[in-house]
C-alpha cells in the first residue's frame, strides 16, 4: 500500500487475528490506516440480523409522512438531536443532499448556558415514538451496541499496533463517552452535487453499514477518488481527525464523500470519548514521527475549516486550528454544520 492506493483494502477481522494474534493484527491494522485511513472488515462479530432490523427500522421511518418525521425534528432539540430534512446540514459550507436522524449517547442534560459550550451538547434523544414508528428505538439502540464493542475492539488493536496497552485509549475515554448514530436516507444524488459533500469525521473512529448500495468514495494523495466496495455483511471502518491529532498526523482522517444514482440507506456510529478529554499526543515511538515526516500527505494533513476560515474562503479540510478538547471539536462541527440551529438555541 502507499499514499496513492487504488483500492480500499477489505479484512477478515476474525480471519487475521487466528493468523497473526492480536500483535500481528493490530500492526496490520496501524499500516491500513497509515496509508489508507480507511477498510472494509467482515469476521468483525455484529450478527447480521441486527444490522438488518435496524436497517427494516430505518426503512419504515423514512417512509411516514413529511408531518410524522417533524415530530422529532432536530429544531426541537437544543442538543441537536433528532430527524432532518434534506439539505439541513451543512458540509464545507454546501447542502449535503440526505435526510438523517442523529441519537447521542445520552447523559443528564447541562444549563442552557453552561460554560465551556460544548457541555451543552449533554441531553436526552429524541426518539420516534413506538406509536410513530414501532420497534425503532429498540432496533437502533441494539445495532449501536454491536457496534460500539467492534470499535473498543479495533481501537485496542491499533493501540497495540502503536506500541501502546491494549486499554490505552479506553482509559482516557473517561466515564461520559459522547458517541453518535447517524441513520441516514440519500435521495438520487442530482448532477453536480453529493449526498455529503467530501469531508473528514471529526471524531476518532467510524462504523459504517452501507446498506449494500455503492456510493462512497475515498480521496487518495493524488487526488483520485476510488470507490469503497460492497462486501456482504462487510462494514466500513474509518478514523477521524482527533485521532489524527493524537498520532501526530501518523493515521489520517481520509477525505470522502457520496454520490449515489439511486435511493440509499446507511447507518454510521462515530465513536467518541468524554467531550473534556484533552488530545494530546499519545506517547509514540520516534519511528511514528519520522514516518510523517516522511510523507508530506501525513505532514500537511489538515482539519476541516472553522466557520470563520470559511468566511475567510479557506480551502476545504486545510484548517491548522486544532481544538484542545473532544468537547471543543464537537463544538465547531456544530457550528460549521448546523450554524441556524445553533443560533436558534444559543443566539
Amino acid at each position: 500500500m502507499t499514499a496513492e492506493f487504488s483500492d480500499v483494502p477489505v479484512i477478515d477481522l476474525a480471519a487475521e487475528a487466528a493468523r497473526l494474534g492480536a500483535g500481528g493484527l493490530g500492526e496490520y491494522l496501524a499500516t491500513v490506516y497509515h496509508e489508507v485511513g480507511f477498510a472494509v472488515v467482515t469476521g468483525h462479530g455484529v450478527p447480521t440480523e441486527i444490522t438488518d432490523e435496524a436497517f427494516a427500522a430505518a426503512r419504515r421511518f423514512f417512509e411516514l409522512p413529511l408531518e410524522q418525521k417533524e415530530a422529532v425534528d432536530k429544531r426541537r432539540s437544543r442538543h441537536f438531536r433528532g430527524w432532518e430534512a434534506t439539505g439541513v446540514e451543512r458540509t464545507n459550507n454546501r447542502p449535503d443532499i440526505r435526510e438523517q436522524l442523529d441519537f447521542w449517547t445520552e447523559h443528564p442534560a447541562r444549563d442552557v448556558d453552561v460554560e465551556p459550550p460544548y457541555l451543552r451538547l449533554l441531553g436526552p434523544n429524541q426518539w420516534p415514538s413506538d406509536d410513530l414508528a414501532p420497534g425503532f428505538a429498540a432496533a437502533v439502540q441494539r445495532w449501536i451496541y454491536a457496534a460500539a464493542e467492534l470499535a473498543d475492539r479495533v481501537m485496542g488493536l491499533l493501540s497495540l499496533g502503536l506500541g501502546l496497552d491494549e486499554d490505552h485509549l479506553r482509559r482516557a475515554f473517561g466515564d461520559e463517552c459522547m458517541s453518535l448514530c447517524k441513520v441516514i436516507n440519500y435521495p438520487p444524488t442530482p448532477a453536480g452535487q453529493f449526498g455529503v459533500n467530501a469531508h473528514h469525521d471529526a471524531g476518532f473512529l467510524t462504523v459504517l453499514a452501507t446498506g449494500g448500495t455503492p456510493g462512497l468514495e475515498v480521496q487518495n494523495a493524488a487526488g483520485e477518488w476510488i470507490a469503497v466496495p460492497n462486501v456482504d455483511d462487510g462494514l466500513v471502518i474509518n478514523l477521524g481527525e482527533v485521532f489524527q491529532k493524537m498520532t501526530g498526523n501518523y493515521f489520517v482522517a481520509t477525505p470522502h464523500r457520496v454520490a449515489t444514482p439511486t435511493a440509499r440507506r446507511s447507518i454510521a456510529y462515530f465513536h467518541g470519548p468524554s467531550l473534556d478529554m484533552p488530545l494530546v499526543a499519545l506517547p509514540l515511538e520516534q519511528r511514528f514521527a519520522d514516518a510523517v515526516a516522511a510523507s508530506p500527505r501525513h505532514a500537511a494533513a489538515g482539519f476541516m475549516v472553522q466557520p470563520d476560515e470559511v468566511d475567510a474562503g479557506a480551502a476545504d479540510m486545510s484548517s491548522p486550528h486544532h481544538p484542545d478538547r473532544y468537547g471543543e471539536q464537537l463544538w465547531n462541527y456544530f457550528a460549521r454544520s448546523y450554524p441556524d440551529n445553533v443560533r436558534l438555541h444559543y443566539g
